[in-house]
This record gives C-alpha cells, sequence and structure tokens, in this order.
C-alpha cells in the first residue's frame, strides 16, 4: 500500500522558517519524481517544487529564492525548506509521487504564516 506521510507544518512569523518532510512507503522512492503542492482556501492546488530522479529541480516563480527542495533516497523522503515565509505561503502542502503514470498524493499539512 502507497502512503505518503507529510510532517513539518505549522505556524510561523512573516520572514520565519519551516521545513516540511514527506515519507515515502510502498513506492520504489529512487524512480519517482517528487514533488511538493499548495492549495490555499478558494484557490487551485498549484505546483510549488518538484525535484526528478536526478536531482533536477524546478520552483514556482512565487517561491523561487526562498524554498529549496531536496531528497534522500536512503530515506525514502523529500523535504521543502521554506524561509522568508509571506503570509501569501499560508497553504495546506501536499507531497505528489509521479513515476510511469502512476501518481500519488500525501493527506497534506497545513502551513499558516502570520504577518
Amino acid at each position: 500500500q502507497v502512503q505518503l506521510v507529510e510532517s513539518g507544518g505549522g505556524l510561523a512569523q512573516g520572514g520565519g522558517s519551516l521545513r516540511l518532510a514527506c515519507a515515502a512507503h510502498g513506492i520504489i522512492f529512487s524512480l519517482n519524481t517528487m514533488a511538493w503542492y499548495r492549495q490555499a482556501p478558494g484557490k487551485q492546488r498549484e505546483l510549488v517544487a518538484r525535484i526528478s530522479i536526478v536531482d533536477s529541480t524546478f520552483y514556482a516563480d512565487s517561491v523561487k529564492g526562498r524554498f529549496t527542495i531536496s531528497r534522500d533516497n536512503a530515506k525514502s523522503r523529500v523535504y521543502l525548506q521554506m524561509s522568508d515565509l509571506k503570509p501569501e505561503d499560508t497553504a495546506v502542502y501536499y507531497c505528489n509521487a509521479d513515476h510511469g503514470g502512476s501518481n500519488y498524493w500525501g493527506q497534506g499539512t497545513q502551513v499558516t504564516v502570520s504577518s
């Protein structure tokens, strides 16, 4: 059974930092492109950052220079280091795994940034 379990969300002040983690179970982690998405109230889910199996990364313009995605294949984990947080970063953050047409989602973790 595939499970993606996010952790690390919470409340942060503007300008602060948080680190999200996603633990993957039931997949061959090293073969999956991993990504973080977020969904704010009343908005569509959007891609935040993505890391490929060869560690190539992509960032949404809104987080470029502030967020860093990384992966640890030995631990089957993907991370999102978020710095210089802004109130507009407030959202539920979801972990995603993708490989060969199979796509999986975590349950999400809430990030709330106060001004």
